[in-house]
């Protein structure tokens, strides 16, 4: 039990610590060299992503937020730690009707192509919208984690724009559905980028698997 705390410690000062952009990747050609471990976000477009790269990180513009569904439209690479202990990859946001069909097509490609030949991929975090629940999409992701072997946690985003009773039915409806599916972990984590929920939990989480 004593070592939870110590890696939750360990998790606090990793992510306080310097945390840079790489690169953006917009096919596998561009990948940086497989040297260290990666922890993927994944989610629909306008999920919250960016702002939980930013809490999470403690930096107000580390990932860019725009309202514009399906602005990140690569693999953005982001190093943790001095020495270099891991990074953090933004995947394309998935789910946006706005997009032209080849390019949805494209970043479908380059999301499967990283997911399934990408060996120090350690986790992925697949971001669900707390007001909205699962939606189609998001469970073709899993099945498409669960198809690649790649273990990921439910993150639920935005908890703090629900009410405590629809909060709790979205947990337990995730929860049910995750235990569905091979590949997802048993830990689902619930947070909010503006009030800090879940954040060191998610951080110690992130270490736990970079580490293991």
């Amino acid at each position: 039990m004593d070592e939870e705390p110590d890696l939750a410690e360990r998790a606090r000062k990793l992510f306080s610590g310097p945390i840079e952009f790489l690169k953006s990747a917009p096919s596998l050609q561009f990948l940086p060299d497989a040297t260290v471990p990666e922890i993927t976000f994944a989610g629909r477009s306008n999920v919250g992503k960016s702002s939980l790269l930013n809490a999470l990180t403690n930096r107000k513009s580390l990932a860019r937020t725009s309202n514009t569904p399906g602005r990140t439209q690569e693999l953005n690479f982001f190093e943790v730690g001095e020495p270099l202990q891991m990074r953090l990859v933004d995947m394309p946001g998935y789910g946006f009707a706005e997009a032209p069909r080849d390019m949805v097509k494209r970043w479908r490609f380059l999301i499967n192509d990283y997911l399934r030949g990408r060996a120090v991929l350690k986790r992925a975090l697949v971001l669900v919208d707390s007001r909205h629940g699962l939606k189609p999409v998001d469970r073709e992701v899993m099945e498409m984690l669960d198809s690649a072997a790649v273990s990921y946690h439910l993150v639920l985003t935005k908890a703090d724009k629900v009410k405590a009773t629809a909060l709790e039915a979205v947990i337990a409806e995730t929860s049910a559905e995750a235990a569905k599916h091979p590949a997802a972990h048993p830990l689902m984590i619930v947070t909010s980028s503006e009030t800090g929920l879940g954040l060191s939990e998610l951080r110690t989480a992130i270490l736990e698997a970079a580490t293991t």
